[in-house]
């Protein structure tokens, strides 16, 4: 087999708001053929996700940050080029991190097999993936809802969110989203069967938050943050429980916000309503793998959890397709289409 090209995008600086074109920059390398215990994958898929802004920086965190000058993490689908390894065959599709780049040279450490014959192979980064994981383990180990509940879901109209609501609405909760644009309201409510969604973009959010919930709140699925989680908060039933995933709307912060102190306002209602606040990544429940992809393939199958994609094709078009995700621009799972089976 000859040399292939290989287009890379590399992290070129670590940004200190906002990530933007810059900060990354684009390489091309030749890749030999693979050796003794190696295989040639081509990305198929790739994921963008807004824990890699966290990659972005410098700072301890529970995963490894990206070095200057590194390929740029996040999680693929590729299809195996040429392999020497066994277990893996040419045509067959992995799913795993290999990052922002068309080729790469891998052991199968970190790679599962993805079965096209399930769901389209794009779902093994969202529904079936990663977000699905996020969603089914956060709700449901964490935020472990009863029929009757009133869950609120932030970012409901996200790869994480969208799965949580529906997923609330299968255990007979009553699920309130927030959103953002007006089409994404109507979709996780008409679409998605969530019971309402309020846009954070309304100048009352709190006194509609409140309306919607005339009894409170029970679970709040945490995805952003921010002034949603300030108008989350005083509505919080007694023993409430709040799966905590990701806050979006902090991740480009440079400093601590101005203002008063918020942090004894926020222990005491904890200690007060006796609340459950947990932070957590989906690999904290590893071992329950199989009953998440048992459940939700069934679910999708049965179009009791549906699902969207916002793709955007093409690797060069990677960094500006990111920024989207801190712009509230994106509408569904987003995804960089980097290939075709089959194609070289």
């Amino acid at each position: 087999m000859a040399t292939v090209k290989n287009r890379r995008i590399l992290l070129a600086r670590r940004p200190t708001a906002e990530p933007n074109e810059s900060d990354f920059t684009f390489s091309e390398v030749e890749l030999e053929e693979p050796q003794a215990g190696q295989m040639l994958l081509r990305t198929l898929w790739l994921s963008l996700d807004p824990y890699m802004r966290g990659r972005m920086k410098a700072e301890k965190s529970y995963a490894p940050h990206v070095e200057l000058g590194d390929v740029m993490v996040g999680g693929t689908v590729s299809e195996v080029v040429a392999s020497k390894i066994e277990s893996f065959v040419p045509g067959d599709f992995v799913e795993g991190r290999t990052g922002w780049q068309e080729y790469a040279l891998s052991d199968g450490t970190g790679l599962s097999k993805v079965d096209p014959t399930l769901a389209p192979i794009s779902t093994a980064l969202g529904v079936l993936g990663m977000p699905g994981r996020t969603a089914y383990f956060g709700l449901l180990s964490i935020g472990q809802p009863k029929p009757g509940e009133t869950v609120v879901v932030s970012a409901a109209a996200g790869a994480v969110g969208a799965i949580v609501g529906q997923l609330a609405k299968i255990k007979g909760c009553q699920v309130i989203g927030i959103a953002g644009a007006p089409e994404k309201c109507d979709y996780v409510v008409n679409e998605l069967g969530f019971d309402n969604c309020i846009s954070h973009y309304q100048s009352n959010l709190a006194g509609a938050l409140e309306k919607a919930c005339p009894k409170g709140i029970d679970i709040y699925f945490e995805n952003v943050g921010g002034k949603v989680f300030e108008a989350v908060l005083p509505l919080m039933n007694d023993f409430a429980r709040i799966p905590l995933c990701g806050l979006i709307a902090h991740y480009n912060d440079s400093r601590l916000p101005d203002g008063p102190n918020q942090i004894p306002l926020l222990m005491r209602t904890i200690l007060r309503r006796r609340l459950t606040v947990r932070g957590f990544i989906s690999s904290d429940f590893a071992e329950q793998q199989a009953s998440f992809f048992n459940d939700m393939s069934r679910w999708v199958r049965e179009q009791q959890v549906k699902y969207r994609e916002d793709i955007v094709d093409g690797l060069e078009n990677t960094p500006g397709a990111f920024q989207k995700l801190f712009r509230g621009e994106n509408f569904g799972k987003l995804l960089v289409r980097v290939g075709s089976p089959g194609s070289r």
